[in-house]
């Protein structure tokens, strides 16, 4: 579940990095257009992994808005029977470096307003979450304004090598679980 905010001119803000991450694995699992369902646009697919297994996975972009992301992923959760755990949410964080990936179980919103409804939507942190470094807010910016803000050209090249990642981390996260995601991918970029 890709968290962001709905409409053109939120596209490629440094907020719609879980977007991002959801539409480009929409494209490698080959999920078609997908459809309006649950406040968001939801895709289905059946992604081949280790030894041509294959995997039930939801693609879910919720577009209530970052700060009220709770709500759409708590309907579709319900919808499935599905518990928190079953669920990854992929977010932006500006508490980390452009780039820097970092997988949890679980945990605390760390100040992330759309992860911080999701928590409390579910009334769990057992909820595992992906979190794409965006970088922090240069002088004295609004926090608010900086993650409506875009990427500069130099950040933009970290980002779309992280976005890259991102979906492996989703893909390793569905095929070997949340350990093994973890474990090869919380690390720094240059590593």
């Amino acid at each position: 579940m890709g968290l962001g905010n709905p409409g053109r001119q939120y596209e490629q803000t440094r907020h719609n990095v879980g977007f991002r991450v959801v539409d480009l694995l929409r494209q490698k699992y080959q999920a078609g257009e997908g459809r309006a369902a649950f406040g968001g646009q939801l895709w289905q697919a059946r992604p081949a992994g280790p030894g041509d297994s294959r995997q039930s996975v939801v693609l879910f972009a919720p577009h209530t808005y970052m700060n009220r992301s709770g709500q759409a992923v708590r309907e579709l959760l319900g919808f499935y029977k599905a518990p928190a755990e079953d669920a990854l949410i992929v977010l932006d964080d500006m508490n980390l470096p452009v780039g820097r990936l970092r997988l949890r179980a679980d945990g605390s919103s760390g100040g992330q307003k759309g992860l911080a409804d999701v928590v409390a939507q579910l009334g769990t942190q057992s909820v595992p979450r992906l979190r794409i470094g965006i970088g922090s807010p240069p002088g004295r910016m609004d926090g608010a304004d900086f993650v409506l803000s875009k990427f500069s050209p130099d950040e933009l090249e970290w980002m779309d090598a992280a976005i890259v990642e991102a979906a492996e981390a989703v893909n390793d996260w569905v095929f070997y679980g949340i350990g093994w995601a973890m474990e090869r991918h919380n690390r720094k970029p240059e590593e």
